[in-house]
């Protein structure tokens, strides 16, 4: 079979039909045509079989968190997804893991309308690349760049649920006799890109960035690119119902901070506008700290003191 047949046969329900795309799958490149007056944004991650989802994790889930990623990217620079590429390294093609993966992948793709219009297929070590690309209005985008003394800290969300997940051992456990451990297992395999959230803070957010790392690495790219510094307090980081059940109190500050794949949105915005953009959002938004002149990112106990702790996000070469 080859890499066209292979499209034609698993992914048909994710090629487009509409008037943004000029030319999809099936020639050199694909020719696009962006809303005019708009900018386009574009994000590429890459997925490693045993780095990134593990071996015997469903291909259903695997081929959801694949696209998740990266709309992840789309939401927290406010911009509407639109299309995508797809390059798929296969060990072999097995009819089956791909129809589930292609499942998956449609799941998500979807209800967010974002359509497949290219890609490619080769052989080697199982890993997934997808290039996304989304539009928002010219002069729009919320960028890492822009964090303001003053601002709040903000999160979408809750944190430390998909790195409590792998720390027990949840990605291909069946979980369903345990409704928490189930809601931590979806959280790890099956995140909710914050699209709604990132048009609705358009215009009032200053910065924004994913926390795909780990809030403790991601803030600080935000930190360096705006060339100010954060104090967070501890205990006001956002934890869901079954993170309270089941995650060791000693762990938790390191799950929440440091754990990664959370796919939620850190955002700095002038707390003014704190209330109106709680109203616009369709997820929780919890004011975790403050941006400071002073250089650097602090950890803040209930009292305000410093927390001696030295927290670091995922390093993809440590």
């Amino acid at each position: 079979m080859d890499e066209f047949a292979l499209i034609r046969k698993h992914f048909q329900s994710l090629v487009p039909g509409s008037s943004d795309v000029v030319l999809g799958v099936g020639d050199d490149c694909a020719l696009l045509l962006p809303p005019p007056g708009e900018e386009l944004a574009v994000t590429t991650d890459t997925l490693v079989a045993g780095h990134h989802f593990d071996l015997q994790a469903r291909p259903q889930d695997i081929g959801w968190k694949s696209l998740a990623v990266s709309l992840s990217d789309l939401a927290a620079m406010g911009a509407r997804p639109r299309w995508f590429v797809l390059a798929l390294t296969l060990e072999r093609v097995d009819e089956a893991w791909l129809t589930a993966f292609a499942q998956g992948l449609n799941a998500l793709a979807a209800p967010c309308g974002i359509a497949l219009v290219g890609g490619d297929t080769t052989r080697g070590p199982l890993s997934i690349t997808i290039t996304a690309m989304g539009t928002l209005p010219s002069g729009k985008a919320i960028r890492r760049s822009c964090a303001k003394p003053g601002d709040a800290v903000c999160v979408t969300g809750t944190l430390g649920d998909a790195a409590l997940a792998l720390e027990l051992g949840l990605a291909t456990q069946c979980a369903r006799f345990d409704p928490d451990r189930e809601y931590l297992k979806a959280r790890l395999n099956r995140p909710s890109p914050r699209l709604t959230a990132g048009h609705s803070l358009r215009g009032l957010a200053h910065a924004a960035i994913d926390l795909s790392d780990g809030l403790a690495g991601d803030l600080q790219h935000i930190l360096e690119e705006s060339w100010v510094g954060a104090e967070i307090r501890a205990e006001k980081l956002p934890r869901s119902e079954a993170f309270q059940h089941l995650a060791p109190a000693a762990s938790r500050l390191s799950l929440q901070a440091a754990g990664g794949d959370d796919y939620e949105l850190c955002v700095c915005i002038p707390p003014e506008l704190l209330a109106e953009a709680r109203r616009k959002l369709d997820v929780p938004l919890t004011e975790i700290g403050r941006i400071t002149r002073e250089p650097g990112l602090r950890w803040l106990d209930a009292a305000g003191g410093v927390l001696s702790v030295e927290l670091r996000g995922y390093n993809h070469f440590s």
